[in-house]
């Protein structure tokens, strides 16, 4: 399977390739600007903002602190109306760096390095930033709070408005086995902030390591989202991982992270609705409503894990899982 962006660029990405260049993917050279802005103070009151132009700021290296790289953007919002001339770097926009992993220090970003999302912004002002702003690499718009996809059985879909550019980002998560990448177009998938131990992949190391789940188990991955935890069960042993979710653009973002971090998919269809839409040698993934799963799926799994967003009652998961696997592990 081949590996490529809808944009047309080379955004997907092989994780190992990702690894190899992310130790210095944010870091500054020795000469680059060491200058800082106070988030919570208006732009304005510290800097003049007619001096700020295409170059400003930018270093030889071609990277600039991301304070100066959000200041451009204020700017730009300033100007075109979308933001007032006291606005703030925090209440202007959120910014999404890819590869995204945890930092020690404040990142220095390169072209291309940046996702911005911004509650306020028109397609006319998003257009400005993306071709003016060398680092962003797409622009959206939308509530932060607001999470992206599906909640549950009985929502609508949600989606921010990617208003420019293009939305595809990689989290680089940290984990017992090694990093994973995981790729998420994140008009669609919701979006999480890498750490130094990411608290689900811990509670899923932990339930294996408990229940002796060390090689030869099968999984079913009940909410997959992007393919976070599924993919770790395939690092630690997993004979086989059914990944399944309600909403189509996880499952093929699911596609794209198992081939990205080395598993080989064997068929992939991504205009598939509400059946299996990829499979590979020890690994299937599926598009339906978990309640109907069942009529999929004939085996038996040592494990169904169930990862629901924040505030969503997993009793209705459980139940539909109940008969499918020996025992349940609720993220």
């Amino acid at each position: 399977m081949e590996l490529e962006c809808k944009c047309g660029e080379a955004c997907l990405k092989n994780s190992e390739e990702i690894l190899l260049e992310i130790d210095a993917a944010h870091s500054p050279c020795p000469i680059c600007s060491t200058i800082k802005l106070k988030k919570f103070r208006p732009l304005k009151d510290q800097l003049n903002l007619d001096s700020i132009n295409l170059q400003w700021g930018r270093c030889e290296c071609g990277k600039r602190h991301m304070d100066l790289v959000m200041a451009h953007i204020l700017k730009i919002m300033i100007r075109e109306e979308i933001q007032d001339e006291k606005s703030k770097l925090r209440s202007s926009a959120v910014p999404l760096i890819t590869p995204a992993y945890p930092l020690k220090n404040e990142p220095y970003l390169g072209d291309n390095s940046l996702i911005v999302l911004a509650s306020k912004m028109n397609e006319k002002c998003a257009e400005i930033i993306y071709s003016e702003v060398s680092e962003v690499k797409g622009v959206l718009k939308g509530e932060i709070n607001n999470t992206v996809g599906i909640k549950d059985f009985s929502s609508s879909p949600h989606v921010y408005d990617l208003l420019a550019g293009c939305d595809l980002r990689c989290d680089i998560l940290s984990t017992p086995l090694g990093p994973i990448g995981i790729h998420k177009k994140q008009s669609q998938i919701h979006i999480e902030v890498p750490r130094q131990h990411s608290p689900k992949i811990t509670s899923l190391s932990l339930f294996l390591k408990n229940n002796n789940l060390n090689s030869d188990f099968k999984v079913l991955d009940a909410t997959c989202g992007p393919g976070t935890l599924g993919i770790f069960c395939l690092k630690a042993g997993a004979d086989k991982v059914v990944f399944n979710d309600l909403w189509k653009p996880a499952t093929t973002m699911t596609t794209f992270n198992l081939e990205s971090n080395g598993f080989k998919v064997d068929f992939f269809d991504e205009k598939l609705e509400n059946c299996k839409v990829s499979y590979g040698k020890n690994f299937e993934i599926y598009n339906v409503d978990i309640r109907k799963i069942d009529s999929f799926v004939e085996e038996k799994f040592d494990l169904c894990i169930i990862d629901p967003f924040p505030g969503v009652d997993s009793k209705e998961f459980v139940n539909a899982t109940r008969k499918l696997a020996k025992k349940t592990l609720i993220i």
